[in-house]
């Protein structure tokens, strides 16, 4: 038997064992945290359905493909593939687009090509930028400020640039 596989039940009955020294009804505040989760649950699913939606609407419109095309001297002046130029558009907004952008792109083209490295390491390496600032904004109830979205777009910016780089330096 390996740590890793004792570790959480250890955590587990280290808890049971705080709580039963601290005199802690286990039950009801398990009740009363899935109860707050459900209500926060509730009020992520406005924002998440209008992203979905959004991602869904600019991908069947052929949107994504046209700035893909608008952006592609750009992109080559970066050494960045105009293969991946479709997945960095989707990758900040959506995994769940981005995976199926980047299944779509091994369809294409070979995982251990060029452009199929830059794509594995922008999905590594990047994050779903737009999902989590409304989730984790819509869950503290507080508006993000446009340094949040600057911020967060130049490190995708960023991540998107040195994927192509890291992946010319070091394959």
């Amino acid at each position: 038997m390996t740590l890793s596989e004792i570790i959480v039940p250890v955590i587990i009955c280290l808890v049971f064992v705080f709580a039963l020294i601290k005199r802690v009804d286990i039950f009801s505040e398990f009740v009363h945290g899935a109860k707050e989760n459900l209500l926060i649950a509730i009020d992520l699913i406005p924002p998440l359905v209008i992203l979905l939606t959004a991602i869904e609407m600019l991908s069947v419109s052929g949107t994504i493909d046209a700035l893909s095309d608008l952006l592609s001297p750009v992109t080559s002046f970066l050494g960045f593939p105009k293969e991946c130029t479709s997945l960095a558009l989707i990758r900040p907004v959506s995994g769940s687009g981005a995976l199926a952008a980047l299944e779509s792109l091994f369809q294409d083209i070979s995982p251990d090509s060029y452009e199929g490295r830059v794509a594995s390491v922008l999905m590594g390496s990047s994050e779903t930028t737009f999902y989590t600032i409304a989730v984790y904004y819509s869950a503290a109830r507080i508006k993000a400020e446009y340094k949040v979205f600057v911020s967060s777009l130049t490190a995708d910016f960023t991540c998107f640039v040195f994927s192509a780089l890291i992946v010319r330096l070091f394959y």
